[in-house]
């Protein structure tokens, strides 16, 4: 499997990267099946192992841990922390007070004394963004942590926290880690060009779109088509309506390129030259291995302009795609008025 490097970490790290979000009550509950999935991308040439502190309340970060014994130095580790671990407001977000207990936390889960990449879940508009990177570096300059990351940040906050690193001396974040698939290229037009400005790596996330790309005849079947993602399937959306004709469009395409869809789709977000690493997250052994066997797909030049004959470039098929949205709404809305 190819690698590439990671940003400006020197860190070098497969192309395929594992996402361990399905391993635990999340998805696969079977402990001893989920390590053997980590063996075989491991043993296929994936060193880059992605995991967070609210996997499965910290269950995904204890499989990966097991996994990991005897094996550990093979690896890249990343995880994140950021998200609520409980009811408690304190036990969430990027305060110092916060980070310095999630990592410990981590460590401990993971059985590891380090951490390669720890990256923040997503952005804490409540704590001053100088307050995070402090508190990070500390971890770096203790040996806790080899590098930091962000996940999920808008432009603005990656310039933000680039400029904030430089201006304080501390250690800035190395990457991004960003939702990319052929059917949502929103990203393509500011958070990318962004991560390549400041020379981060970029970890991508969905390549498959919750299983629209996946193949199946009926992608609005699936075990993720309820709860908060419910909307992402409801045909009587135009935005999803909108989804299944292109998806119908891809599949075709597809079959006369001669490739399954779901390696058509991960071999489109492994060719845009922003993205490090492509994170495959699945749930049983036989979707790692079809996955897998799609690592050497590369897409020409007509198949790309075609797939932008469908999807063009910056566009979300559907805006309403991500149910969990980064960036605080309004809230009062008197300040919506023109």
């Amino acid at each position: 499997m190819k690698r590439r490097i990671l940003g400006g970490t020197g860190m070098s790290v497969s192309e395929y990267a594992l996402g361990a979000m399905m391993f635990g009550a999340m998805g696969n509950t079977d402990h001893d099946e989920s390590i053997r999935m980590i063996h075989r991308a491991l043993d296929a040439g994936v060193n880059l192992i992605d995991t967070a502190d609210v996997y499965s309340a910290g269950e995904s970060e204890v499989i990966v841990g097991k996994a990991l014994k005897g094996r550990r130095d093979e690896v890249v580790l990343a995880t994140k922390f950021g998200l609520p671990m409980g009811e408690d407001a304190n036990r969430r977000g990027g305060s110092a007070r916060w980070i310095r207990r999630a990592i410990e936390d981590s460590l401990r889960r993971l059985d590891t004394d380090h951490i390669d990449l720890y990256q923040m879940h997503r952005p804490d508009p409540g704590t001053d963004v100088d307050e995070t990177l402090a508190a990070l570096s500390d971890l770096v300059r203790a040996g806790k942590v080899r590098a930091v990351g962000g996940s999920f940040f808008a432009p603005e906050e990656t310039v933000e926290a680039q400029w904030t690193a430089e201006r304080r001396g501390h250690h800035r974040l190395r990457t991004e880690q960003s939702p990319y698939s052929v059917l949502t290229r929103g990203v393509e037009s500011r958070v990318l060009p962004t991560a390549q400005r400041y020379g981060m790596g970029v970890l991508t996330f969905g390549p498959l779109n919750s299983g629209w790309l996946s193949g199946r005849t009926d992608p609005t079947a699936g075990h993720r088509n309820a709860g908060l993602g419910a909307k992402m399937f409801d045909l009587s959306r135009p935005g999803v309506r909108a989804k299944a004709e292109a998806v119908q469009k891809l599949g075709a395409l597809a079959a006369e390129a001669g490739l399954p869809l779901a390696h058509l789709a991960v071999a489109f977000v492994r060719a845009h030259p922003a993205v490090t690493a492509v994170l495959i997250g699945p749930r049983r052994p036989d979707q790692l291995d079809d996955l897998l066997a799609g690592a050497d797909v590369e897409l020409d030049g007509d198949v790309l302009d075609r797939i932008d004959a469908i999807v063009p470039p910056g566009v979300d098929v559907n805006p309403d795609d991500f149910y969990i949205d980064p960036t605080p709404p309004i809230t009062d809305k008197r300040l919506l008025r023109r």
